[in-house]
């Protein structure tokens, strides 16, 4: 399926952010785009997860779950995302295809509780699954923060691609316990804990920028 909405996506949900400090040796060897390099923190890679429902409003709904890795890129830095699993189809073409994103097909349970708080599912498509739990330990106050970054993407037989990210949202501090196998393609996380969790909820999200019509 491609008939994906043009860029920029407009999106809205609720997210839930994990940062993770990992070894080195611990962190697979993805293929980065050029001219990027991970990110070292005392010896350590930086990554963050996200657990994303992305909700009616936006121009797509669906879910999804994105593992990227922080890196250096020119002078700033950015991050790539390097595993994607979402349960659209429209959402895996149009990640792929206008912005290298390698996104792939899963199956996702979704449960927000308000006492309890939430929890998810995965299961990709070779069988494998993974899970989380959230809760909340901070609301902050009910003011939407905005948030810049962007993504830096291989994009095969085009070279290096920058995603411009535009985030706001209402934010809380939160705790997270995933749940991976020790084998198949989350196994890296297996075992650790992230440093911090944040909820965004409410967000709205703008993905990518408009593509000048061509000239003449």
């Amino acid at each position: 399926m491609s008939d994906y909405p043009p860029a920029p996506w407009r999106l809205k949900g609720d997210m839930y952010v994990s940062l993770w400090r990992l070894p080195a040796r611990s962190v697979p060897d993805w293929e980065l785009p050029p001219g990027v390099r991970p990110l070292a923190v005392g010896g350590r890679r930086v990554l963050a997860t996200f657990w994303v429902d992305y909700r009616p409003g936006g121009v797509l709904e669906y879910r999804e779950f994105l593992v990227s890795l922080l890196v250096r890129h020119r002078r700033g830095i950015a991050s790539t995302a390097v595993a994607v699993w979402v349960d659209d189809g429209r959402s895996l073409a149009g990640g792929r295809e206008l912005w290298g994103i390698p996104k792939e097909l899963g199956t996702f349970t979704f449960t927000l509780d308000p006492a309890a708080g939430f929890t998810a599912g995965l299961t990709t498509a070779s069988g494998e699954t993974a899970g989380t739990s959230y809760r909340d330990r901070l609301r902050l106050p009910p003011i939407r923060f905005p948030l810049r970054t962007r993504l830096v993407q291989r994009r095969p037989g085009l070279g290096t691609c920058e995603v411009p990210l535009r985030l706001s949202g209402r934010a809380g501090l939160g705790r997270e316990r995933l749940h991976a196998p020790d084998t198949g393609p989350l196994a890296f996380l297996a075992g650790h804990r992230p440093s911090v969790t944040v909820a965004v909820r409410d967000f709205r999200f703008l993905v990518g920028e408009a593509t000048a019509p061509p000239r003449g």
